[in-house]
C-alpha cells in the first residue's frame, strides 16, 4: 500500500470537484477542514476517494499497526429509569421481569473468573437505577483495585455520572474527583449520541443534555484521564448533525486533549421503538468512519467495534481510517446482540482477532487501555489457525 502516492493521484485527477481537490490538498498539507467541507464530504464524497483521505491519515499516523485490547464487560443492570427511542438493551422500571440487576458481589464474580487470564481491561457500563448510586460505584472500584490492582476499570458514561452526581447532590468536578480518587481509570464514550437538541430530545430527551456529556467529559481530563467518544449515526439526524458533534468533540479536545478514540456506533433497528427507520448500508458506515478520520485530526485513534457491525465490515474499515477494533469481549456484552447486530454471541480469541487483521495485510498489535503497547503480533504465527468461516467477504448494495 502506498497512500501518499494514491492521495497524489487523486489530487491529479482533472475531473475533480474542486471543493473535493480543496479538501484533499488540505488532507495531504495536514490541514485542518472547516465544517462546511465536513458536510460537503458527506454530500459529494464517494467511497472511494474518502478512502483515500482517510487511509493517507491513518497510515501517516500508525502504519499498518491495527491495535485491540484483551477486555471483559460488566452490565450491571439493562434497566433503566430512561427511555432512549434507539435503545434495544434496555427495559424500563415497569419492565423488572425482563431485566437483570447484579450485586455487588455478583460483578465482583465476574472479575474473579479471570483471575487467571492475561485480560487488562474492565469495561463496566449499563442501566441507570436509583441503588447503583456513587456509594455503589465507589465500592465496587475499590474492591476491584484490591482484588487486581494492574487490572484497568474503564467505566460508566456521563449518562451514568449526571444522574449518580445529582442524585449524591455533587458537582461534576467533585464528583469525577471522588470516582477517580476510588479507582476508576477512564471513561469509554458511550451515551453521546446526537449533541444537537433537535436530534437528541426527539431520540433520548431524558437524559443528560449534549452539553452536559461535554462538561463531565472535560472535568475528568482536567483530573489528567483519558477517555473516549462516540456518536450514534444512521437514523434520523442529517449529515449536518454529524458534523457539528464531531465538531463540538474537535472543540473540547482542542481544549483538554483528554480524548484518546473516537466510534462512530451504527444505529440498529431491531426490538426498538425506531425500528420503522431503515439501517444505513455498509457503504454508508464506510463513508463515516472515512469521515471522522478526516475531519476529527486531533484524535489520535478512530476504532471499529467488529461486535456491532460484523467481522468482515471491520476488516473493509481498516482501509477507511480505522485503526482499532477493540477487544476479545469473551462474550460479556448483550448491548450489541440485543439491538440486532450481526455478532450474537460477540467472543473472539486473540488468535482469532489477530488473523482477522493480519488478513488485510495489517500488522495486529496489542494494546493496553491507555494505548501502550503489550504486544505486536506482526510475526506471529498461531499454533491453530482459526476457520475460514468468519472472514467471507460482505455483499456491498
Amino acid at each position: 500500500m502506498n497512500s501518499a502516492n494514491d492521495l497524489t493521484i487523486l489530487i491529479s485527477d482533472k475531473n475533480l470537484d474542486p471543493q473535493l481537490k480543496t479538501i484533499a490538498l488540505k488532507v495531504q498539507a495536514s490541514e485542518r477542514i472547516s465544517f462546511d467541507e465536513g458536510v460537503a464530504l458527506y454530500e459529494k464524497g464517494e467511497l472511494a476517494y474518502l478512502g483515500v483521505l482517510a487511509n493517507f491519515i491513518r497510515e501517516q499516523r500508525h502504519g499498518n499497526k491495527t491495535y485491540f485490547n484483551r477486555n471483559f464487560h460488566i452490565e450491571p443492570t439493562n434497566l433503566c429509569v430512561y427511555d432512549c427511542k434507539f435503545c434495544s438493551y434496555s427495559r424500563l422500571i415497569k419492565q423488572r421481569s425482563e431485566g437483570w440487576e447484579l450485586t455487588m458481589e455478583e460483578m465482583l464474580n465476574i472479575v474473579r473468573k479471570y483471575d487467571d487470564q492475561p485480560v487488562t481491561e474492565v469495561h463496566i457500563v449499563g442501566g441507570v437505577l436509583p441503588q447503583y448510586d456513587m456509594a455503589f460505584y465507589t465500592e465496587l472500584f475499590r474492591k476491584i483495585h484490591e482484588h487486581r490492582p494492574e487490572l484497568h476499570v474503564k467505566a460508566l458514561t456521563p449518562v451514568e455520572y449526571h444522574y449518580i452526581f445529582k442524585k449524591a447532590k455533587v458537582d461534576y468536578a467533585t464528583g469525577m474527583r471522588l470516582m477517580k480518587e476510588a479507582g476508576l481509570e477512564s471513561m469509554p464514550g458511550g451515551g453521546a449520541e446526537i449533541f444537537h437538541p433537535e436530534i437528541r430530545e426527539q431520540i433520548a430527551k431524558d437524559k443528560c443534555t449534549g452539553e452536559q456529556w461535554l462538561q463531565i467529559h472535560e472535568e475528568w481530563h482536567r483530573l489528567g484521564q483519558r477517555s473516549n467518544a462516540t456518536i450514534l449515526y444512521g437514523h434520523i439526524e442529517q449529515f449536518w448533525h454529524r458534523v457539528d458533534h464531531m465538531e463540538q468533540l474537535r472543540q473540547l479536545q482542542d481544549k483538554t486533549g483528554g480524548f484518546q478514540t473516537f466510534i462512530p456506533l451504527k444505529f440498529r433497528n431491531q426490538d426498538n421503538q425506531m425500528s420503522h427507520i431503515k439501517e444505513v448500508s455498509v457503504i454508508e458506515d464506510l463513508r463515516n468512519y472515512a469521515i471522522s478520520r478526516i475531519y476529527l485530526d486531533n484524535f489520535d485513534h478512530i476504532k471499529a467495534y467488529w461486535a456491532m457491525i460484523s467481522r468482515s465490515t471491520a476488516q473493509l474499515a481498516l482501509n477507511f481510517g480505522v485503526d482499532d477494533i477493540d477487544g476479545t469481549l469473551d462474550d460479556t456484552t448483550k448491548i450489541y446482540s440485543m439491538a440486532g447486530a450481526e455478532e450474537q454471541n460477540p467472543a473472539m480469541s486473540t488468535a482469532e482477532l489477530v488473523e482477522l487483521i493480519k488478513q488485510v495485510g495489517r500488522h495486529p498489535v496489542e494494546r493496553d487501555t491507555l494505548y501502550n503497547v503489550v504486544t505486536d503480533y506482526s510475526n506471529y504465527q498461531p499454533e491453530e489457525k482459526p476457520g475460514a468461516r468468519f472472514y467471507k467477504l460482505p455483499v456491498l448494495n
